[in-house]
């Protein structure tokens, strides 16, 4: 058995930590003893891993946290066979998050230099959301913003061909590593005036001194940490110890 001062060691994390965890279910209920204080056992050790492991990530968009949070509240509830699917679907989650970002450096890479190649591919607004994954509502925004200025037909129907795809990509890797709608727009109209800025210029942003290649690294590299995570979490339940 272990105390509250104990097992918080345990995990490094502070007492008070270990007392919201328990609040919101992260673990399973702690006995007190006679004098009221809380007896941790090896399974709230086990959960408690299982809790700092899984939100050890630091990205919190594209439902990475909530998803997360399925897995940890899985396994306060003793849920291990359910923790472990969800686990396995936070990381396939993560994974194709990091491709799609490794993409946006190309398609930036490509975009700054102007040898983009192009296909005759058209898009509907619907049809282009699902391709990248969003919402038509997160296109609709984008086009509100003046992030993108979708082509008419003349009927009136918008249509997306691939030039807008791929600034709809970068876009979504941008917004994925939290810079504004300004920051992104200006970056855009820079990029679009001049294809001989160089990439440390192109972002100028007020506070800010990172360019577009770093961003995506800094997310490409939050996400590599997060994909190594999730693995850790698999294998602590797969191998989870018999109480």
């Amino acid at each position: 058995m272990y105390s509250t001062k104990e097992i918080a060691s345990l995990v490094n994390v502070h007492p008070n930590t270990i007392r919201i965890y328990e609040e919101w279910k992260y673990i399973s209920p702690v006995p007190r003893a006679k004098n009221g204080y809380r007896k941790f056992s090896e399974l709230h050790l086990f959960q408690l891993k299982i809790a700092r492991t899984a939100f050890h990530c630091e990205i919190v968009q594209g439902h990475i946290r909530a998803k997360a949070r399925a897995i940890v509240e899985a396994s306060g509830k003793g849920d291990f066979s359910t923790a472990l699917n969800l686990a396995h679907d936070y990381l396939a989650h993560l994974e194709k998050e990091y491709q799609q970002a490794l993409e946006a450096i190309r398609l930036v890479e490509k975009w700054i230099s102007g040898t983009e190649i192009l296909s005759d591919q058209t898009y509907t607004r619907i049809e282009a959301a699902e391709l990248l994954k969003v919402s038509s509502e997160i296109v609709r925004n984008w086009e509100r913003n003046d992030l993108l200025t979708v082509p008419r037909l003349p009927n009136g129907h918008r249509i997306y061909t691939e030039k807008e795809i791929h600034r709809m990509k970068i876009i979504r890797t941008l917004r994925n590593a939290h810079y504004s709608m300004n920051a992104i727009l200006r970056l855009l109209n820079r990029a679009e005036q001049s294809k001989e800025l160089s990439v440390q210029e192109i972002l100028d942003t007020p506070g800010e001194n990172e360019d577009i290649v770093t961003v995506t690294d800094r997310l490409i590299h939050s996400l590599e940490e997060g994909i190594q995570q999730a693995k850790e979490v698999i294998q602590l339940l797969l191998h989870k110890p018999l109480w």
